[in-house]
């Protein structure tokens, strides 16, 4: 712990102030409302069920013991309402009522469940979380001790090898984004390159695919990641794949799925393209650019590519041979349902996620 710390240790006794005693009170009751909601909706759901004296067999009983859930503004107490089955043994298994906002065991929600990964990858220490959470979340944070935080360690690395071995074979993927992204993973000298691949199903839904440690160049390690879930059943190849040129991940693509087609990123493209013009032409060169990938249609793509030509290449004959030499691969999208163009062009869904999850920066 240092310094600079989100809020100073010094000051985690003057942490819990009435405002947010006010909210904790709002969110107590709020929990307890849904929750008597879900209970009535219970019960009417066996209203029918009675007794051989005409009795309702499944009536209200009470409440569980009061029971603290750790949110993201501290402890909250709830309690949970419990039905009673009045019906005898023989009748068969008892009806109990299981809420879905306060599951049985829930001692914390999903919210500080994700900040603790995150936390650890971040570099907080084993030892430290205690005060980190402390200044957090308050003085009442729950006690995470070093052996309950190398339990939870041995956890996560449980469900990601889980993952990772998951069945594949119902799976379909219409589109895919390739990237290299590298961790900012508890503060190791040398970042490591994670090779990522997002995929979206037929209904659109973006999913992450894969990941691994490797090379971003390689095509062996590129490779490696598409054959494994190959393997697991991700059978029927993607109609287009989106990346960077520089990746190694084309070849690897050719050699696992050939019929899947390439969709180079507009947005590392411009980025290459732009790098070869002096920067008092930037700006011009880069609204000529957009005429292409903005354009309504491929023709008057291809005539603002070549009108691109032939305004630059007296002079800056790089810039234009590094847009060219790449024509048809950035122009693909254009074959599928112009709904679709905005997310085809550029690996940005990719980005996105990788800055969603806090602990990658895009390559």
């Amino acid at each position: 712990m240092n310094e600079n710390s989100v809020v100073s240790l010094r000051q985690k006794d003057d942490i819990d102030d009435p405002l947010t005693e006010i909210l904790r009170t709002g969110a107590r009751r709020l929990i307890t409302r849904a929750v008597e909601v879900e209970f009535d909706t219970f019960l009417a759901s066996n209203s029918d069920l009675t007794l051989p004296d005409g009795r309702q067999r499944v009536v209200r009983h009470g409440h569980d013991p009061v029971r603290t859930i750790q949110t993201g503004i501290g402890p909250v107490k709830v309690q949970k309402p419990k039905a009673r089955d009045r019906s005898a043994p023989e009748a068969g298994e008892r009806i109990r009522f299981t809420s879905s906002i306060l599951p049985k065991w829930a001692r914390r929600t999903k919210s500080i469940d994700a900040l603790l990964p995150a936390l650890y990858l971040r570099g907080i220490s084993a030892g430290d979380f205690q005060e980190v959470l402390t200044a957090l979340l308050g003085k009442d944070a729950p006690n995470l001790s070093t052996a309950v935080i190398a339990r939870l360690k041995g956890e996560w690395e449980d469900e990601y090898q889980r993952w990772q071995k998951r069945d594949l074979s119902a799976r379909r993927y219409v589109y895919v984004w390739a990237d290299g992204v590298y961790l900012q993973a508890r503060m190791e000298p040398q970042a490591e390159c994670m090779l990522v691949l997002i995929g979206a199903t037929p209904e659109g839904k973006k999913e992450l695919i894969g990941f691994q440690t490797g090379m971003r160049e390689s095509a062996q390690s590129w490779k490696e990641l598409l054959v494994d879930l190959k393997a697991r059943g991700l059978s029927i190849a993607p109609e287009v794949a989106v990346g960077d040129g520089a990746l190694g991940f084309w070849k690897a693509l050719d050699e696992t799925f050939p019929s899947t087609r390439h969709q180079r990123c507009w947005l590392h493209k411009t980025l290459n393209v732009l790098d070869k013009f002096p920067k008092s032409v930037q700006p011009n060169a880069h609204k000529d650019l957009r005429e292409i990938w903005l354009a309504p249609d491929r023709a008057t793509a291809e005539t603002a590519i070549a009108t691109f030509a032939e305004k630059y290449a007296p002079k800056y004959d790089k810039a234009v041979e590094c847009l060219i030499k790449d024509r048809e691969t950035l122009l693909t999208f254009f074959d599928f349902p112009a709904d679709h163009w905005d997310h085809l062009r550029t690996t940005n869904p990719l980005k996105a996620c990788s800055r969603r999850s806090g602990i990658v920066q895009s390559a």
